[in-house]
C-alpha cells in the first residue's frame, strides 16, 4: 500500500497542472491553485426532537467520506426552534489528503450520476475567495448507504477549499479535475 497515490491526484499532476500554467500564462507551478481539503456538512433539523437522527446522519457521515464524522452543536438556545444551547443539531467531517482525492473521485464518477434528472452543478456556488460550495439533496445518492436502511432523507453541504485566488481560477481547477458544470461553454 506504500507509493499509492489516488487516481485524481495523478490527473492533477499530469494533466490539471499543466494546462492551468498554460492557460493563465503562470511561469512557477507553485502558482497552480491546488484543492487544500474538502468539508463535509448535514444540519439535521429533526436533531432538536430526536437525538437517534443525529446519531444516525454522523453514521451515515462517516461511511460515505470514510472517516469518522463529528457532531455539531448548537452554539445559543433559540426558542422558537425549541433549540437550547450545546444540543447535537447536524454532523461534519473534514477531508484532507489521499481520503479527500477518493472522496472527489467517488462524488464525480459514481454519486454525481446517480442523481434524478442530473444536468450538471450548478456554476454558482463560488464564494469570491476561490472556494466553491454545492448542495446534495439526497444522501442515498452514495452506494455506501444502503437504503433500505435508511428511515429519513437528509441532504448536504459539500465544500472544496482551494488555494485559487479568485473565482475563475477555482472554476477552472475544479473543471480540469472533473466537476460536471452545467454551462461547459465558457
Amino acid at each position: 500500500m506504500e507509493n499509492y497515490v489516488p487516481n485524481l491526484r495523478k490527473k492533477y499532476d499530469e494533466e490539471v497542472v499543466p494546462a492551468l500554467k498554460e492557460k493563465f500564462g503562470w511561469k512557477n507551478v507553485m502558482q497552480v491553485p491546488r484543492l487544500k481539503k474538502i468539508c463535509l456538512n448535514q444540519g439535521v433539523g429533526a436533531g432538536v426532537a430526536d437525538k437517534k437522527q443525529v446519531d444516525t446522519a454522523v453514521e451515515e457521515m462517516t461511511l460515505i467520506a470514510g472517516q469518522k464524522a463529528v457532531a455539531t452543536y448548537s452554539r445559543k438556545a433559540i426558542s422558537n426552534f425549541k433549540l437550547r444551547e450545546n444540543m447535537p443539531i447536524g454532523c461534519k467531517v473534514t477531508l484532507r489528503g489521499e481520503q479527500m482525492y477518493e472522496f472527489m473521485d467517488r462524488l464525480i464518477a459514481i454519486a454525481l450520476p446517480r442523481v434524478r434528472d442530473f444536468q450538471g452543478v450548478s456554476d454558482k456556488g463560488f464564494d469570491g475567495r476561490g472556494n466553491y460550495t454545492m448542495g446534495v439533496t439526497e444522501q442515498i445518492i452514495f452506494p455506501e448507504i444502503d437504503i433500505d436502511k435508511v428511515n429519513k432523507i437528509n441532504g448536504m453541504d459539500i465544500t472544496f477549499v482551494t488555494s485559487a485566488a479568485n473565482d475563475l481560477e477555482c472554476l477552472e481547477l475544479l473543471k480540469g479535475m472533473g466537476v460536471p458544470f452545467k454551462n461547459q461553454n465558457n
